[in-house]
This record gives C-alpha cells, structure tokens and sequence, in this order.
C-alpha cells in the first residue's frame, strides 16, 4: 500500500474492471463517491457549450488505493475540458492541447512537489516523471505540501498521489531510487524539459550533462530572492553546463570531493553575492547551529510559478533565453507603491452652463468663433482659420489627419461644417456670405467664406442653436418621429446638397447597431486605430484639453469608465485580435444605437473633397434641426466610412479588410446608399438628458490675419 502512487480507472463495461468494482463494493473498508451528476451539471455551465462528445462520454470509477475509496467522474475529455475551463484564455484551447503533448521530469521531490503540482494543475504537460529516492520526514512539512500521514513514504509517491487526485488521468511515472550515471539515461529518455531540485552538487551537474546529450532544457530554481535558472540545451547543446559557474572542475571528481571542498563550486553557483543576507548568514551556520541549510514554502511556492510560465514558454515555443533571472519577493514589497498618492484629483463635475459663448463686435471675429464650434472626428478639429479683410479662409491642416481620415475626407466633411457655421454666424451678425471651394496654401482642400449681400434670415435663426450644438452620448429613450420632424431633417440635409436616410424601424435599427458594432470591435483590434482612438480621449488634469474628447462627455456610469484602462492597453486588443474574440468591445455601440429612435445617414452625390465639405454642411443642418427640436444627437462612424475601395480598406486595417469590406456593404444596403453617392457622417437620434460638457475648442488665438491668397477650385 505505502509503495502504490496510481489511481486505477475502471470502466463497468470492462470485464476485469467490472469484477475489481464487484470486489471492492463487497469490503466494508472501501468508500464510494460519485460525483458524476455534479460534474455533469458543471460541465452544463461552461461557455461554450461542450458538444454532444463530451456530454455524451461515459463516466468512469477511479480506485484510490490509499485512500481506500472509489470515486466516479466525467470521463478523460469531458473531466479536462471542465477541470482547466478556469484557464482559458490565459491559456488558450490550443495552447492546452499543445502542452498536453510535453513530457516534464521532475528530479527532487521537496521543492520538486509544488512544482509537479503545479505543471500538473495548470495542465501543462501530459506526463510527469518524478525522481526521488527520500522519504518523507516532518521536518520537511514546513515546504512540501504533504501531511503527517505521509511521514515515511517516498518523496516521489506521495507528489504522484497527490496529482492522482487531481487528475487521475494524467500519467505519471515514478522513480524512488537514486538518479545515477546507470538510471539518467532511463530517466531522461523521451523528455522534451527536466526540471532539477535535488540536493547533491554532483547530481546537477551529471543531469545536466546528460540531458544537453539529449538536447533537453534544464529548468532550476532556488528558494532565496527567487532565482530561476534557465539551460536551453535544445538551442545551444554547446553551452557549458550550469553557465560554466563550476569552472574548469571535472564534475566525474565533484562526487569524490568532500563537503568542505565543494563550498567553493555552490557558493559560486548560487552568487554568493545576489544572496540574501539571511541566506547568506545562514549558510555560515550550516554544521554549527544549523543542520542544512534553511527553505521557506513561500519562496517554494514563488519558484513553482517561475517554473510553470518557463515550462508553458518553451512548450509553445515562445521566447526564453539562457541565463538567470530574480523575483525577489521581499524587494517587490519594498517597492509598494500607494494608489492614493497616483489619484488624479477628482474632476470637476458641474455641468458646463452651454451659455458662456462669448458675443463679438466684429461678424469676421464671430464667424471665426462659429467655425471652431464646428464638429470634427475626435473633436480633432482639423482646420486652419485665416481671417481675411472680406471673410474667412478655412484650410484642412494635414497635420491633424488619422487613420479613419482617409484621403482627408473625415477633415472635408468637418471643414464644411465650419463653414456653415461661419455662414450663420455672418447672417446673425447683419451679413450674406458665399462659399468658394478649391484647394491652396499647401492644403488639400480650402474654402472661402466672403462676406457678400444681404444676410439670410433662415441661417441668422440657426445661430443659437448652432452654438449650442453639441455631442450627445447619453443612452436616452426612443420615441416616435413625428412627420413634421423628419421633413424638417430631411429638408435641412436638401438645403445643403446632403442626402438623408432615416432608419426608425426597430428591426433595421438593430441591424445598423450589429454593423457599427462590429466596426467597432475592429477598430479596437486593430492597432493604429485603437492608438488613435485613446490618443482622443483625456481626462481632467491631462494636457492639451482643447483637442480630442473630455471622458466624462462619453457618460458612462463608473464600472465602465474602470473598464477603459484595460481597454487602452494595446497588449490586451493583440490577444484578443490573436483569438479573433472580443466581442464585447462593440457592446457599447451596440446597445446605444439599437435604443435610438433613429439612424440617420448623411451622404452627397459625388466622392471628391468638395463633394464631402458639401456633405459636412448638410450633417451640420440636420444636427443642429434635430438638437432644436430636443433630440440627442450623437455621430456613429464606423472605421469603413472614408474609404472607397478595397486598396483603401486594407491600408485602414489589414487584417480585417474584407471584413470591413462586407459590412460596409451591409450599411449602404441597409440604408439604400447608391454606389455613386458618399456617406459623410453616421449619427444616433434619441431622447436624453442633455450633455455633462461640451467638446472644448482651440481659443481664437489659433486663428490667424492675413491678407488673401489665389486658390484654385476643386
């Protein structure tokens, strides 16, 4: 019984297994314990679904013979798939079946035990060999994870035991004797990684010369400052063993040296000098005071951790250099940083009063303010303001493009939304105005507005409300548009060449909402666009607050807002992207356009920069009709918006170019887009609350006083 370390997996289907269980219900010794049915409604629980092959797999009894007890559980498949669920996706499903293909030793079964614990817990290997010829005494206890009922017992048998009910299917092998220059070969054959725990200076060297024959990597750690020890003989067979700490010593001579003449060789290989100072001091006493030298569970423990992510790497084959490297626990504690001290101070809360625009003597000074207050991607505001003697000069600045920007046309629709705005401001202020569109001064597109005849009363009305105009990103409600509110969008689009399509019915509405979703999930996984989305967005204290977008202007309750600081880390959308996951990212967009009363669609006839500026003064009239009439407006633009073909598409995110490619599709077919027209702008209409902020703007210092300058038209 002392020598058993294996569970026994009996099947009633099998005729020897059969007539074992017959006996076994028979001793009154023996206990039974099913635990099928709770399994199987765990394994119920789990997302996805396991299939049929998994549900269906029969059970089987495993026989613990020191435990004197028989317990049935899901069968190999279905007990893995519900044993390491808790692993994905820090482990992935793959990545699991990878590593269940390794084959790990283990020599040296105190430290050694949490170690094969562990690689056996995570389910990161399929077989573990374990070596140790000691047994068990309490004094071992304060590290090896064993009880006093196992005083005695082999070192190795009672690590297998305990990964037997863990996992009675993993196969484990056990060696109790000594490792030798007669049993290493035995040993190590067919190992893919060694991990080396054991005591005896002149076994490490004689495993690690045997296995960088077999080009095995040899894995250690220490328990002080947690040192990991890494050998990858499987890259460099030609590395002198343990680094060449040892020097020039033969190691057939280290087991003939005495323990006084090897202090030398295992000072050196533990760095005397990296020691702690207890260690360090402890060693001193080692024979004196002490009897060996002393370990810790926690730094046992530390070290296992080391050992499993080094094991996880090399079975994947991710990087892992040669060499040394320290977790030194009692340093990281030193470093303790206290999150009080990082706070930002907390923010100003008060909602922005929407009154404080300031009135101008001047209608040159105010058409300049009425630009600025024009809406932009990203509130990038991606113009050049130059006021001439009879007007203004608008310029798209190259300098402040993105990504989504594509060929400037996102710039295009905000610098004819300017425009408009100075318009109106002009008519307010006592004066008409006409446009000339062209390009000049370096910039790709540049509009004029002049100061000309008599003032448009239509626009002068707009000017408040143009002001006030601003994003919107509370959820609201949906409610019924009523006919006179969507001929007034409608016509305030047709007043300025725009195109409106408004989609209010529920069932097209959450269509819409799946394909913005969708693009927004890819523009998350996609590195540059994700970049440049959170270079847009600060928060109270950042720098530069005239640009990008106040986070406390996206109104989202405190749990999300937590949630964006693992939304910002790039490191996190590459793992998602690697699994073609994160569905969650476009749930945001999601939710709130399918609770819109309304997707309205802005396009124009046409595709040239011109064409997209015409289109920006249309989304401006509809924006500004629908806030007048108490609507929340808020824009949608999903990363497609700007480009026209697949070229422009897969320079937006190549991975996910044709994906792009169909949900773009998916949008103009929604909306009944022809193919000769653009989509300037995607906006969500509902009911809400009004803003917490506004969107802050460049002050006018920004704007400039020149004389004008030729253009030519576009």
């Amino acid at each position: 019984m002392s020598d058993a370390h294996a569970a026994r997996v009996l099947t009633e289907g099998n005729p020897d297994d059969a007539k074992l269980l017959w006996e076994l219900r028979a001793r009154p010794d023996i206990e039974f314990i099913d635990n099928v049915g709770r399994q199987r409604a765990a394994l119920q629980t789990l997302t996805p679904l396991p299939g049929a092959d998994l549900q269906d797999e029969p059970f089987r009894w495993v026989y613990y013979p020191w435990r004197r007890s028989v317990v049935a559980m899901l069968g190999p498949g279905a007990y893995r798939r519900l044993r390491l669920d808790r692993n994905r996706n820090l482990i992935t499903d793959a990545e699991q079946d990878t590593l269940a293909q390794l084959r790990v030793g283990v020599i040296g079964l105190s430290v050694g035990h949490v170690i094969a614990h562990t690689l056996a817990a995570q389910g990161i290997c399929g077989e573990l060999r374990l070596a140790d010829f000691d047994e068990l005494e309490a004094a071992n206890l304060n590290r090896v994870p064993a009880t006093v009922f196992d005083e005695g017992i082999n070192k190795a048998t009672i690590a297998a035991r305990r990964i037997a009910e863990l996992d009675p299917y993993l196969r484990v092998q056990v060696h109790g004797s000594a490792i030798t220059a007669d049993t290493i070969d035995a040993f190590l054959d067919g190992l893919d990684i060694v991990v080396e725990e054991c005591d005896s200076l002149d076994t490490k060297a004689l495993v690690r010369e045997a296995a960088r024959a077999r080009r095995i990597p040899v894995l250690m750690t220490t328990s002080d400052r947690g040192l990991l020890d890494v050998e990858r003989f499987d890259l460099h067979p030609e590395r002198p063993i343990l680094h060449g700490l040892l020097g020039d010593v033969d190691t057939a001579d280290l087991a003939g040296l005495s323990s006084t003449d090897k202090v030398p060789y295992v000072l050196g290989l533990l760095d005397a000098k990296a020691l702690s100072a207890r260690m360090a001091a402890s060693l001193c006493e080692v024979g004196e005071t002490l009897s060996t030298w002393p370990q810790l569970a926690g730094e046992v423990v530390l070290g296992a951790a080391l050992i499993a992510e080094s094991v996880r790497r090399i079975g994947l084959g991710e990087p892992l250099a040669s060499g040394r490297t320290r977790l030194d626990a009692g340093a990281v504690l030193d470093e303790v940083s206290d999150p009080l001290d990082d706070r930002r101070p907390p923010p100003d809360t008060q909602i922005d009063d929407h009154a404080a625009d300031p009135s101008f003597d001047s209608a040159l000074q105010a058409m300049a303010y009425a630009a600025h207050r024009a809406p932009s991607g990203g509130n990038s505001q991606p113009w050049l303001i130059d006021i001439r003697e009879s007007g203004l000069e608008l310029r798209v600045d190259p300098q402040r493009t993105s990504q989504m920007d594509v060929e400037f046309r996102g710039s295009a629709v905000a610098l004819g939304a300017a425009a408009l705005n100075a318009q109106i401001a002009a008519a307010a202020h006592g004066h008409g105005s006409r446009l000339h569109i062209g390009t000049g001064d370096g910039s790709p597109l540049q509009i004029s507005v002049a100061l000309d005849g008599r003032p448009d009363p239509a626009l002068a009305e707009l000017y408040e409300p143009m002001l006030q105009r601003a994003t919107n990103r509370h959820h609201g409600a949906p409610i019924t548009f009523s006919a006179e509110l969507r001929a007034a969008l409608h016509g305030a689009a047709d007043a300025h060449g725009g195109r409106l399509r408004l989609i209010t019915e529920s069932g097209e509405i959450q269509r819409c909402a799946e394909v913005l979703a969708e693009a927004d999930r890819i523009r998350y996984l996609t590195n540059r666009l994700h970049s440049e989305m959170f270079a847009e967005i600060w928060s109270p204290g950042d720098p530069s607050p005239e640009y990008g977008i106040d986070v406390r202007t996206l109104e989202l309750p405190a749990s999300d807002l937590a949630v964006l600081d693992v939304l910002r880390r790039s490191e996190v959308m590459d793992e998602l992207a690697r699994w073609d996951a994160g569905s969650v990212l476009g749930s945001n967009t999601r939710d709130r356009v399918g609770g819109a009363s309304a997707v309205a669609v802005i396009s124009v006839g046409g595709r040239t920069l011109a064409d997209y500026a015409r289109a920006g003064a249309a989304v401006e009239a509809v924006w500004i009709t629908a806030q007048t009439a108490g609507l929340a407006v808020q824009p949608v633009s999903p990363a497609f918006l700007y480009a026209h073909d697949d070229h422009e598409l897969a320079q937006l995110a190549p991975a996910y170019s044709e994906q792009l490619g169909r949900l773009q599709y998916t949008l103009r077919r929604l909306t009944g887009t022809p193919p000769e027209e653009a989509q300037a702008l995607v906006l969500r209409i509902t009911e809400a609350p009004r803003p917490s902020l506004r969107s802050r703007r460049r002050p006018l210092s920004y704007t400039t006083s020149l004389p004008a300058t030729p253009h030519r038209e576009v």
